[in-house]
């Protein structure tokens, strides 16, 4: 029996591109009017990397970016990343050294942290030593330098260099297959996210979690001040993506998902990558999650205006694996090009959203639904994709999640999200295909508020005369999880 798949209606209308990106903000984004030309060009939501600067150049950049976002009449999210347990070398006395293959060298936990050299150097990780045996491999600066550990002796790790090269100051440590105990949590993470509930971030995003319980442990921390912030798991430890159970109960902890290629690359290495983001963003969508894919999708774009054909490649298969958002890291934070960056990668986005894969969906088509706004919202997309002339959805919600949960079903569809809070607005800004637009129900008739948000649509040139659009809402405006009508509207004016 051949598999019935959703398909959309051909649309005459300009398409508008559903996968999200994601820009990370620092001294190129700055300089004077770069911010605004980045949003303009594209941005959805802003990423503050909490690895560097202080908490008043995150509340400046956030406030810039909210007041740019007002003057432009959009929703723009913004995402707290927080640096998680930085497992480094310390320093050398003399600068950078030379390893080669065959040298012996030593993790030394016990060296003063500036007194490196040829021989050894010391560790800020003051238990590496207990979390490593003889033939384990780590990996040093990113896999540039690869050193086998022969044996351990008290504070002493001895290793033998296997690939060498340009070893310098506070180069990151990895251990091939995972295994390293720091906790996902530091104490200066735990000071962060009190700036992330300050300032108010829609998003925080937590470092190297191991398992479920650390996302949990954030949730704790972030308390009743940070109930509406939304967890963002980065994927960068072996041990999260070992096994589908460990994998499933990061994603259900969290609202969304960070594929991050740089470690996880490193830990389980380069050849089980592909397939492993692949499976992260299949498994996070399946559970109604939002997914980031991450790192150098355009690399050499901080030094060049233009992307190669293998990052334009990258970028485009992120997008028909159905992420919902692609994410610029040194791009736009440090790069020289950082808003053509962003036009290129809107450029590959919509190129690749033109496929016909992008388009179609079997998702959850043979499962049954446990709530009355899921099956609505699924139905509705359904509906969309196989009745003739219907141009978008239109979701009318409290919190985002009807909108989240139509976004899980490929399509060619604008989703909208038709939002009171201004919170639920952003929130819907990393959603794949969602377009959030404010709209306050508080003085309208009940009679009046379907004809109202039709003429939003069509203020905002998302339909016109004789489109269709289908609308889903509840019988109380304002109520999460009331979601349960479906209509569908003809545009008569």
């Amino acid at each position: 029996m051949k598999k019935s798949v959703f398909t959309p209606t051909p649309s005459t209308h300009t398409p508008l591109r559903r996968t999200k990106i994601v820009a990370t903000l620092g001294p190129a984004s700055d300089r004077d009017g770069v911010l605004e030309k980045m949003i303009a060009a594209g941005v959805d939501v802003v990423r503050l990397n909490f690895s560097h600067g202080e908490p008043d150049d995150h509340r400046r950049r956030l406030q810039q970016v909210r007041d740019i976002a007002d003057r432009m009449g959009r929703s723009v999210a913004a995402l707290g990343d927080l640096q998680g347990p930085k497992i480094r070398i310390a320093r050398f006395a003399e600068g950078p050294i030379e390893l080669a293959i065959g040298d012996r060298f030593v993790l030394d936990i016990s060296l003063d942290s500036n007194a490196g050299n040829i021989e050894r150097v010391g560790c800020d990780y003051e238990t590496l030593a207990d979390d490593v045996q003889a033939k384990d491999r780590l990996l040093l600066d990113d896999g540039r330098v690869v050193l086998d550990v022969d044996r351990v002796e008290g504070s002493e790790i001895h290793t033998t260099v296997v690939v060498g090269g340009t070893l310098s100051n506070n180069k990151g440590i990895n251990k091939q297959g995972g295994g390293l105990s720091a906790p996902a949590l530091t104490e200066k993470d735990k000071q962060d996210l009190k700036t992330a509930i300050d300032i108010g971030v829609d998003y925080v995003a937590v470092s190297f979690p191991r398992s479920a319980e650390d996302m949990h442990e954030a949730r704790r921390l972030l308390g009743e001040a940070g109930a509406e912030i939304g967890l963002v798991a980065k994927l960068e430890r072996a041990e999260a993506v070992a096994d589908d159970e460990t994998l499933d109960a990061i994603i259900k902890a969290s609202e969304a998902v960070m594929v991050a290629r740089g470690d996880l690359g490193v830990e389980i290495g380069d050849e089980k990558l592909i397939g492993t983001q692949k499976r992260i963003i299949k498994h996070a969508r399946s559970l109604d999650r939002a997914v980031i894919t991450a790192t150098q999708m355009m690399e050499s774009m901080i030094e060049s205006p233009l992307p190669t054909r293998a990052e334009v490649f990258d970028v485009a298969n992120a997008v028909l694996d159905a992420t919902d958002a692609v994410m610029l890291s040194a791009e736009t934070a440090a790069g020289e090009y950082p808003v053509e960056t962003v036009e290129a990668m809107a450029r590959v986005c919509l190129g690749a959203e033109r496929e016909r894969v992008a388009q179609s969906s079997e998702h959850r088509i043979h499962e049954e639904f446990l709530r009355a706004d899921e099956t609505i919202a699924l139905s509705a997309m359904y509906a969309a994709n196989h009745m003739r002339g219907v141009v978008a959805i239109a979701c009318m919600t409290a919190t985002g999640y009807t909108p989240l949960i139509a976004s899980r079903i490929r399509s060619g569809l604008p989703i909208i999200g038709l939002a009171h809070n201004p919170i639920a607005q952003r929130r819907m800004a990393l959603y794949r295909g969602v377009i959030s637009l404010p709209f306050d129900t508080s003085k309208m008739e009940p009679g009046e508020v379907d004809q109202e948000a039709m003429t939003l649509l069509a203020k905002h040139s998302i339909t016109a005369l004789g489109d269709h659009v289908i609308l889903t809402r509840g019988d109380h405006m304002n109520a999460h999880g009331g979601t349960n009508t479906l209509k569908v509207f003809k545009v008569q004016q």
